[in-house]
């Protein structure tokens, strides 16, 4: 859409699609998308309706006015639909009509009011079947075959060959490559014209309470009790004060919005992506008001972090990975690589805090990204030492200790406009614990895995180098919380009843963790003698795998939405793919008559990864990465022969 151009009645929209909750009050209820036009829906808990109330769409209504009211076909034509001119009515849409219009007619001027934007189905609501996963015991087995499969090669889906010098522009990643920040806004709105869209209050409390369900729990980087202060003084302000607040704010908000919107339960996912999209727009839009190319602070930072992942899941890796870059041009300005005690000492304890935390997801998103793009790790330089991120204070601001030193040095973050404390579970120590041992295998990640992959160089020098290494990793595993590290069937299901945030803590880090070990594994260095250890490959990757199942299982919602997490259990079954393809010749000539077949792992491994082809050709996502993730698959299957 033209930076000049506004909506085809002359105003910027302030009506926009809200989310509703179920009418049924009886069972535990996920909002569903529905279209608000002029005050926002109010939501209710009783079952019986007013007498003669109007029943609204569950879904933006894109037809004219007087084809809604007359219940007749409308073909959305601009600037009268065809009924509209038999009838000579007269042609009026509703704001969000003529809002997704002029994006479409941006794109395809032809089919403007027909077009609407591409379908991303992002979360099938099916339940994948329990796997149930057993590393063999130890028993007598054939000598595997090497093969190579060094992981410093491309990614032989995300990456492109092409070479920068091409003349023809290519998507490096991914397959999303139209802009992922439409257009709605004119050049003179200003903050206004973001404001005007923001939701209802009530469907914002829902989207925040949906992304601190299920997105702060892998990624806690936001004070939820100093998020909810800010956030309720935000609401409680005037229109005209909205108007003149801070736009990062603004933008983190809508960051939050976005995220919590693609988690939603919908029965319409191109809906859901719709408005999704449309939030983060206007995050981005905010954050342009606030120069922050510029100007940085901590919300700036927070909300880029968000807009990364959110651009990851909705297909634009591309996208993600160009803005990551200038998020850690940011933080690095900032300082947050620096200790907080070195480079603030007058600062409180608590913003010491933040900082720390907001460091370890700059630290956490770039390190665990490129390990799936194998690019160059960007956020190397730091002094900030984990020991330093400490439980003490977190404990005693989420239990609203009054003499704390932020209370002392900023009253208004923890005051009465915060809700009280029987709102909010106390901040658990999981979370620093999660933390911590994330930020742990961060810093050994990227110097083992990101920084010589980034090269094309091999991980180790030798056989013993390799042994030595993961002799490491497991080292490290061992030093883990076990509530982090457990793969036990009965374990997961109890978290999955009583601690839903632990257990998508737990499912993070086992996928890192063994898809990690898995590419050691399967790491090969001719010059060196280190050839690819089948067992240890397949063994770690069939552990990266079982995170995967259990995350389908039990939270499928989620497991449709996050592409890091679909992606890594892609490349694990691609890789034991290549291996098992490698296994016709594998047995030695002293071991006559047996067959792949035979052994156990191979067996278990060949289940795995035709399961997971299963899954992922279910699984939401944009249809095009669906398609090249299976087709990718199947061609490496086409080489297992038995």
């Amino acid at each position: 859409m033209d930076a000049e151009t506004r909506t085809s009645n002359g105003h910027h929209p302030h009506s926009h699609p809200t989310l509703v909750k179920a009418a049924d009050a009886s069972t535990p209820t996920s909002p569903s998308i529905s279209h608000h036009n002029g005050s926002h829906d109010a939501l209710t808990n009783s079952s019986t309706p007013p007498p003669r109330k109007k029943q609204k769409r569950n879904k933006p209504t894109l037809s004219c006015e007087e084809c809604v009211e007359r219940k007749t076909k409308c073909d959305r034509s601009r600037p009268q639909c065809l009924a509209c001119i038999k009838r000579q009515s007269e042609c009026r849409y509703s704001q969000v009509a003529n809002l997704i219009a002029s994006a479409d007619r941006g794109a395809t001027r032809n089919s403007a009011g027909r077009s609407r934007k591409s379908s991303k189905p992002l979360g099938e609501e099916t339940h994948a079947l329990p796997i149930q996963i057993q590393i063999p015991a130890q028993v007598p087995r054939p000598q595997y075959r090497s093969l190579s499969l060094s992981s410093a090669g491309s990614s032989p889906f995300l990456l492109s060959n092409i070479p920068y010098s091409n003349h023809t522009p290519s998507p490096f990643f991914g397959l999303g490559s139209e802009h992922p920040f439409a257009n709605y806004w004119t050049s003179r709105g200003g903050l206004p014209e973001v404001i005007g869209v923001l939701p209802g209050k009530e469907q914002a409390d829902i989207l925040v309470a949906k992304y601190f369900d299920a997105v702060d729990p892998v990624y806690p980087m936001i004070h939820r009790r100093n998020f909810y202060a800010d956030y309720e003084r935000f609401w409680s302000l005037p229109p005209q004060e909205k108007f003149i607040a801070d736009p990062v704010l603004v933008a983190l908000h809508f960051v939050i919005y976005a995220m919590g919107t693609q988690f939603i339960n919908s029965p319409s996912d191109q809906e859901r992506s719709q408005i999704a999209e449309f939030y983060v727009s206007a995050s981005q839009q905010a954050l342009r008001l606030s120069s922050y190319l510029s100007r940085a602070s901590v919300r700036t930072l927070q909300a880029m972090v968000l807009i990364c992942y959110f651009l990851m899941n909705d297909n634009h890796a591309s996208d993600a990975w160009a803005f990551g870059g200038v998020l850690i041009r940011q933080a690095y300005a900032m300082g947050l690589h620096r200790d907080p005690d070195i480079i603030c000492p007058r600062c409180s304890l608590s913003d010491k805090q933040q900082r720390r935390k907001l460091w370890q997801a700059v630290l956490f998103q770039d390190t665990f990204l490129t390990v799936l793009l194998k690019l160059p790790p960007t956020a190397t330089f730091s002094d900030v030492r984990v020991d330093s991120l400490t439980d003490e204070l977190d404990n005693m601001l989420s239990n609203g200790a009054a003499g704390t030193p932020d209370a002392i040095a900023n009253p208004m973050s923890i005051s009465n406009i915060a809700p009280s404390s029987d709102a909010f579970p106390p901040y658990e120590l999981s979370d620093r614990q999660y933390i911590r041992s994330m930020w742990h295998m961060a810093n050994l990640v990227q110097g083992t895995v990101c920084k010589p992959r980034s090269l094309n160089n091999p991980l180790t020098s030798c056989s013993q180098d390799r042994a030595d290494l993961i002799h490491q990793y497991l080292e490290l595993h061992d030093s883990f919380p076990s509530v982090l590290t457990t793969s036990d069937d009965s374990t997961i299901r109890n978290l999955a009843s009583s601690s839903p945030r632990q257990l998508r803590q737990n499912l993070f880090f086992r996928s890192n963790f063994w898809h990690c070990v898995m590419v050691l594994q399967a790491d090969e260095n001719e010059s060196g003698g280190v050839v690819c250890d089948v067992k240890g490959a397949l063994e770690a990757a069939r552990m990266a795998l079982k995170a995967f199942f259990h995350f389908r299982e039990y939270l499928p919602v989620d497991a449709g939405v996050w592409w890091v997490f679909q992606h890594r259990a892609f490349e694990e079954a691609l890789c034991m793919a290549k291996i098992l393809g490698a296994q016709e010749q594998a047995l030695s000539p002293n071991t006559p008559g047996l067959s792949p077949a035979s052994d156990p792992l191979l067996m278990m491994a060949k289940e795995d990864a035709r399961r997971t082809l299963e899954i992922l050709d279910l699984m939401g996502g944009a249809p095009e990465m669906r398609k090249t993730r299976t087709e990718v698959l199947r061609t490496a299957f086409a080489d297992i022969n038995w």
